[in-house]
């Protein structure tokens, strides 16, 4: 790994940008699509990209090997599983709430590795970061304004949302000494395997008359959002480590606001604002506690 350089601090906002961006694209989906379908066509169009780079690559994709239940786990629940929550929960709520409460998953994190990880105990720093963030979430959940009762089952679904995708990292680790383009082919496909029927039973896309907008979010959640921003996080990684690629998790509650209000004008309340400080202080207070030095970007 080599020391950070401006290329690599530019990647890296352009890694929270794709990511900050899928939220207000999940939400034009919705208004032509099921949850269903958005999370079937955006594992579809994300293993484009990543299929075709092992082709070129020669990687050999092991879907299908003996360890194939691993990689079907890991598909339902790290793809599967979320995507659909998310794009439920979306449908009633406002896309800058989605990008905050996914941030939250560092946290998360932090949990589920001092109850499954050996190595990764719960310290008091730790617990400073987890206490600081998740009062910001349920800070956020007070806000009356843009969380009522007629929205505060979907907006709890995406709090969810982001604990499976923990539980798919925590997985990934059984798997660890495989190519990352391998891996994430492989339960890409898994999760297109586990949708076909799920999709073709529950919501027929193929009888919807989708408008323009909705097709090409649908797209771009797929192609970008999924397949590049993988692809992306495994360059960053390799050059970089998992320490820098882990402060993507600051940008994407600060971007995801901007980008809904710019392009869907939604609200923004002085408690959302409280709410992604304090999460972007409890993810900041997590990661201090590894004791390695945390770089702005």
């Amino acid at each position: 790994m080599r020391e950070p350089k401006i290329i690599d601090y530019v990647l890296l906002t352009i890694l929270a940008l794709i990511w900050s961006s899928a939220f207000f694209n999940i939400k034009i989906a919705t208004y032509s699509y099921g949850p269903v379908t958005i999370a079937f066509l955006r594992i579809f169009f994300g293993a484009i990209p990543v299929i075709a780079l092992c082709l070129y690559k020669k990687i050999k994709i092991e879907a299908f090997s003996k360890d194939w239940y691993w990689f079907a786990a890991i598909g339902l629940i790290n793809l599967v599983i979320p995507f659909f929550l998310i794009a439920y929960g979306v449908q009633k709520v406002q896309s800058n709430l989605a990008a905050i409460l996914m941030a939250s998953t560092p946290l998360s994190a932090t949990v589920l590795a001092h109850i499954f990880i050996e190595n990764e105990k719960i310290n008091f720093t730790k617990v400073l970061g987890v206490l600081i963030g998740f009062s910001g979430i349920v800070f956020l959940f007070s806000d009356n304004i843009l969380i009522n009762e007629n929205n505060f089952f979907s907006a709890l679904i995406i709090f969810f949302a982001s604990t499976f995708y923990v539980i798919g990292g925590l997985l990934t680790l059984k798997i660890s000494n495989k190519k990352n383009e391998n891996v994430t082919a492989s339960i890409l496909i898994w999760g297109f395997i586990f949708l076909i029927p799920i999709t073709s039973y529950t919501e027929q896309p193929w009888n919807l008359t989708p408008s323009k907008a909705s097709t090409i979010s649908v797209i771009y959640l797929g192609i970008f959002a999924t397949g590049i921003a993988w692809l992306l996080r495994f360059r960053i990684l390799k050059n970089n480590g998992l320490v820098f690629q882990a402060q993507v998790a600051y940008l994407i509650p600060i971007f995801g606001i901007i980008l809904g209000y710019i392009f869907l004008k939604e609200l923004i309340t002085p408690k959302v604002l409280v709410a992604v400080a304090a999460v972007i202080a409890g993810i900041y207070f997590v990661e201090k506690s590894k004791g390695r030095k945390i770089t702005s970007v």
